[in-house]
């Protein structure tokens, strides 16, 4: 068993290709289970962002794995499997971890140093647990992924230079100070449009959302921070639009929610529409209108491309360097792990051995005193114990500092366990034999 991690980004897809690939929030858990389901996949998460979508599994097989998962991709896409696997980039074994942990840090975000994917794999790794499909080895991982990111942010200060896809956009829309503002969606990206819109000063701010009371929750949020804010109803989008300079529309509906009848020429105060739906929010010839200019993910790409990032590259490379440590590290630990059950197993067979041949003493000597045979018990125990202390010790250790001998098989051989002994102990970890930074198919 290891990890495989499959998806397609703004780096390997364009938009369009991300839009149909993407997964509503509705069918994450229908979606999960499917994959769940297939031959070769015992756990998975799956993230789903504005600009990435990714599978994180726990396969039997790598072939097998990146088969089902591309099959249960691409029907939900309506896709063939081929065309979606033109876009993709697969990790597998060490490589996947240090794919995940990059993207946790922000590394491989459009926005290089963004913060708000952590919270995103928070979400996905959330989302996976209630669907039932996360097990031991995701739930190490995802805990080790987001302890990383939020050491690569304490000590890099990456965060301080990374804006968010949303803050990237809204720059596009120039001087915010004392203007009004209509966020269209009420989750997580709505909530984050208004704490960037509040931090630049914004003058007004109303919220629409298909569940109005959602929008009120955020508009109520915002307003205690002091910046006037109200709700609308989907049904009063038209109305609310033509009131607002700059519009940031983040449903994560299946299709778009504001078209051509929802706006109208602006001759004398131009408006900003900054969509940042995947799929799309706005119909494209919203673009057509005139006075109506419409940021989308592919303009804040290209700006971000143009810019080279926001970041340094010594800020970078350190951040870099701090991945590859807990790397290195977490699969040291894994190999360490797999070892253990074995090693368990021993000790089982140890003490089983001790027992047999203190029950043969007490066939052959029945009048021995029981206070002499406790102690004779004792003492053979601590023989044991002394015996088996420093190599099984020692086996854990080598197991860690080398990928190239399985150490629970020799354990196996040299005191000939049953095969089965170790998994009965306890379930072994994602396969050591193959934790190692490689096996890239990058897309």
């Amino acid at each position: 068993m290891s990890i495989l991690a499959i998806g397609l980004s703004h780096r390997t897809a364009d938009l369009t290709t991300l839009e149909r690939a993407a997964v509503p929030a509705a069918e994450l858990g229908k979606v999960l289970h499917e994959l769940q389901q297939t031959d070769h996949v015992s756990e998975v998460m799956l993230l789903s962002t504005c600009n990435r979508i990714e599978v994180y599994a726990v396969v039997e097989t790598f072939h097998g794995g990146l088969a089902d998962i591309s099959e249960v991709l691409a029907r939900q896409a309506g896709m063939e499997a081929q065309e979606l696997y033109d876009n993709f980039y697969v990790h597998y074994a060490g490589a996947a971890v240090e794919h995940v942990f990059s993207v946790a840090s922000g590394l491989d975000s459009m926005v290089v140093g963004e913060t708000q994917i952590l919270g995103q794999v928070r979400s996905a790794y959330a989302t996976a647990r209630e669907a039932g499909t996360v097990g031991r080895v995701l739930h190490e991982l995802v805990q080790t992924t987001l302890r990383v990111g939020k050491r690569v942010h304490t000590e890099t200060g990456l965060d301080a230079l990374g804006a968010s896809v949303v803050s990237e956009a809204l720059a596009a829309a120039g001087e915010l100070a004392g203007r009004r503002a209509l966020i269209v969606g009420a989750g997580s990206m709505g909530a984050l449009a208004a704490s960037q819109l509040r931090k630049a000063g914004i003058g007004d701010i109303a919220v629409a959302n298909r569940t109005l009371a959602n929008a009120e929750r955020l508009a109520a949020s915002v307003a205690e921070h002091g910046v006037p804010a109200r709700a609308v109803p989907m049904a009063g989008l038209a109305d609310a639009l033509a009131q607002a300079d700059v519009v940031v529309a983040c449903t994560g509906a299946k299709g778009a929610v504001l078209g051509v009848e929802h706006v109208a020429p602006r001759a004398d105060a131009p408006v900003v529409i900054c969509d940042l739906g995947l799929p799309r929010d706005v119909e494209p010839a919203v673009a057509d209108v005139a006075g109506i200019s419409v940021v989308d993910l592919e303009t804040v790409r290209r700006r971000m491309s143009e810019s080279g990032g926001g970041t340094t590259e010594r800020q970078t490379a350190k951040a870099a360097g701090i991945v590859l440590d807990e790397v290195r590290a977490y699969l040291a630990g894994q190999r360490s792990s797999a070892v253990t059950p074995t090693v368990t197993a021993l000790r089982k067979r140890a003490a089983e051995v001790v027992d047999a041949e203190l029950l043969r003493l007490d066939n052959r000597l029945p009048e021995l005193d029981a206070a002499v045979r406790d102690e004779l018990g004792r003492t053979v125990r601590r023989v044991v114990d002394k015996l088996l202390h420093a190599p099984t010790v020692r086996v854990k250790q080598l197991a860690a500092e080398t990928q190239d001998t399985d150490y629970a098989n020799a354990l196996r051989e040299l005191f000939e366990l049953d095969p089965q002994a170790p998994s009965i102990v306890s379930s072994p970890s994602a396969g050591s034999k193959h934790d190692q930074i490689d096996g890239d198919k990058r897309g």
